[in-house]
């Protein structure tokens, strides 16, 4: 029992990796397109920015990673108080894979947003990548091996509240946008188009991912 146990939590974090892959080609697409990035990424931008308002010894320390590691590990120590079901060992993963997968596909792509690329073509590329960020996301959430920290969020509010995912997911985006713009963050068209894509988009798919990722780990297991 303990080994079958033991190889379905691999199969999920194999999934969860792949998903986490996808949702990070996603975002590296809309950062590229460069009109905004993730609402998560503008609260810890804002953040970031505050930081220099502390101790010069504290805030020479800090960088926008380290406040995103730092904000990461303190909504797992909330959760942890309230209902630690929701934080798992794909929780980790999550934080710690997505800078370098991100790396990665900046590596690959960046050269190909090197020139002058007109707004239209700018907006198309960051629809695109709401999408395969919405798609790469739900693979994680239903791989049940834990998820990012703004998904997270959303997933424990809409639980508690019975809320729909896809409007909970929205909501946490538009106030983590709302709240890194007073704080100092950056506000652009992109994290518009974002929030208001990135959880309608997951509730589409969500339903077919959860059926493949249920089959699978059935066969598998």
């Amino acid at each position: 029992m303990r080994k079958e146990k033991l190889k379905e939590l691999l199969i999920r974090v194999v999934i969860l990796l792949v998903g986490l892959t996808i949702a990070h080609l996603g975002v590296t697409l809309f950062l590229l397109a460069d009109i905004g990035s993730d609402p998560f990424n503008v609260l810890i931008q804002g953040l970031f920015r505050k930081s220099a308002l502390l101790p010069s010894g504290i805030a020479g320390l800090l960088t926008h990673g380290r406040v995103h590691i730092i904000i990461c590990f303190l909504i797992i120590a909330i959760l942890l108080i309230v209902d630690r079901k929701y934080v798992k060992i794909g929780t980790i993963l999550c934080m710690v894979c997505g800078g370098p997968i991100i790396d990665f596909f900046n590596w690959i792509l960046g050269p190909l947003f090197a020139g002058d690329i007109s707004l239209p073509v700018k907006v198309v590329v960051n629809v695109i990548g709401c999408a395969i960020l919405a798609f790469g996301m739900t693979i994680v959430i239903k791989s049940e091996a834990g998820t990012g920290p703004n998904d997270l969020v959303a997933i424990v509010i809409s639980d508690k509240l019975k809320f729909k995912f896809s409007i909970m997911r929205v909501i946490v985006d538009l106030v983590f946008a709302g709240t890194g713009f007073i704080l100092g963050g950056t506000v652009g068209l992109g994290t518009i188009i974002c929030a208001f894509v990135v959880g309608p988009v997951a509730g589409i798919f969500m339903p077919f991912n959860e059926k493949w990722i249920k089959n699978l780990v059935k066969k598998m297991v």
